[in-house]
């Protein structure tokens, strides 16, 4: 049996690794249209961040390792450009301009997502990056040897812009962030999110919401976007508005996508056509708490995901039981995080939800090291149930949200999330853990 994998990042040499230590005699083909593969794309703004850090050192296993120790045909520079589900073979060409076509009897499509790029005047212009794959982050990050930057403007303020603009602050270079919409972080608690601004309002970068920017100029040796009310001059400019899944080649093969133009599939990663999953970000997935499908970009899911494409292909059963969109960020001294759904979404989803937003400590009163955190909670007032969590904080954030991320999976009411087990000893928190107190407050409401 041929296995045909088209992507060479987490979920593709995630499932083709798999499907060899399963079926070692397996044909299993990796077509990867960049010269990189397996690569720690989390880390890019961190890399770029320190001089003494190449960006090739976030690769997690090379290509050759694969090739020669795991029996896989991985090939590199192998643009595809068709699928054929009828013929069950795909098609295109690679680096030198060749054609290639291979049969498969399983196919999994993994080829990502994409920065979104803003239909914007000179988003085509030297110096105007966007960070997504690991030639791009190189490419960012000599650009900012060479030209000697001094002045960044990051278009966008998502998690990548947030990280960026600590890892550029942190070489010296000044930064201002700009966007069109009014809110910093709409999607997170007022109260959470001014603590997030003024952390990087303090850092020295400047917030601009609801600028409205009409296009990029070079202009002397620098760029200047210009505004609606005014302009921004740059030596770099960094658009990070988000990113969108690569589905335009399973679209063209009339496979079915779904919400954000995400490849539909099942909780067994199967798409529409047969014989043929998707997985990683360019799929969407199940939300654990609704039930509904969602798509949010996620390295662990894009593995997990990955090795479940593998155990089917290999004959086993294997389905995944959704995502809560868990996730954590740093931002200078702080931690951000998040669960589940927020009291909009909630809403959306048909709940009747309720929150609330403490402040604690992130170790017990009076400790060395203890901090404020903010925790914010949501629940449903006619079943009970716990439907999100949101959290800022120095310190004790990016692991604590693990916990109520579990009760989300394990479909938990507040009360019984209240009643928690959650480990105590000074230094890491109080004896009511932040996530118990929002709980007890939480309870007050429902």
């Amino acid at each position: 049996m041929r296995f045909v994998v088209i992507g060479g990042d987490a979920a593709g040499m995630s499932a083709a690794s798999r499907a060899k230590r399963h079926q070692p005699d397996m044909d299993v083909v990796v077509l990867e249209k960049t010269g990189d593969v397996s690569y720690s794309a989390c880390g890019m703004p961190y890399a770029i961040g320190d001089p003494q850090r190449e960006m090739d050192g976030l690769i997690v296993r090379p290509a050759d390792v694969f090739r020669k120790k795991q029996g896989i045909d991985l090939l590199t520079h192998h643009t595809v450009q068709t699928i054929d589900p009828e013929n069950r073979n795909v098609k295109g060409t690679t680096l030198s301009g060749d054609s290639f076509v291979f049969h498969y009897d399983k196919l999994l499509i993994a080829t990502g997502a994409s920065a979104i790029i803003p239909d914007l005047p000179g988003t085509g212009l030297p110096g105007v990056m966007a960070l997504k794959s690991l030639e791009e982050g190189r490419r960012i990050k000599n650009y900012i040897s060479e030209k000697k930057v001094k002045k960044t403007v990051i278009i966008g303020m998502g998690y990548i812009a947030l990280e960026m603009c600590e890892a550029l602050r942190g070489l010296g270079i000044a930064v201002d962030m700009v966007k069109p919409r009014p809110t910093f972080l709409p999607w997170m608690h007022p109260e959470l999110s001014i603590v997030v601004r003024e952390e990087i309002e303090k850092n020295e970068v400047g917030v601009m919401t609801g600028h409205t920017l009409r296009r990029i100029e070079k202009r002397n040796d620098g760029l200047v976007i210009v505004g609606e009310d005014g302009e921004y001059p740059a030596d770099m400019v960094l658009v990070a508005i988000g990113v969108t899944p690569n589905s335009m080649l399973a679209e063209t093969a009339g496979i079915e996508l779904s919400v954000g133009n995400a490849i539909a599939v099942d909780k067994k990663l199967r798409t529409s056509a047969d014989d043929i999953f998707a997985a990683g970000d360019c799929a969407d997935a199940f939300d654990v708490v609704t039930n509904q499908k969602t798509w949010i970009p996620l390295a662990l899911r894009a593995n997990r995901a990955g090795w479940a494409v593998a155990d089917n292909v290999c004959g086993k059963d294997r389905a995944l039981p959704g995502i809560a969109g868990t996730a954590v960020f740093k931002v200078f001294n702080l931690e951000v995080a998040r669960t589940g759904l927020n009291l909009k979404s909630a809403t959306a989803a048909g709940f009747s939800p309720v929150e609330v937003m403490i402040q604690s400590r992130s170790r017990a009163h009076g400790h060395p090291g203890s901090s404020p955190i903010f925790v914010q909670m949501v629940g449903d007032q006619k079943s009970g149930r716990l439907l999100g969590v949101q959290m800022v904080g120095k310190d004790g954030v990016a692991h604590r949200i693990n916990a109520p991320a579990v009760a989300l999976h394990a479909g938990l009411t507040v009360d019984e999330f209240s009643q928690s087990d959650l480990a105590y000893a000074p230094p890491f928190g109080p004896t009511w853990d932040p996530v118990l107190t929002a709980a007890n407050q939480l309870l007050k409401r429902l």
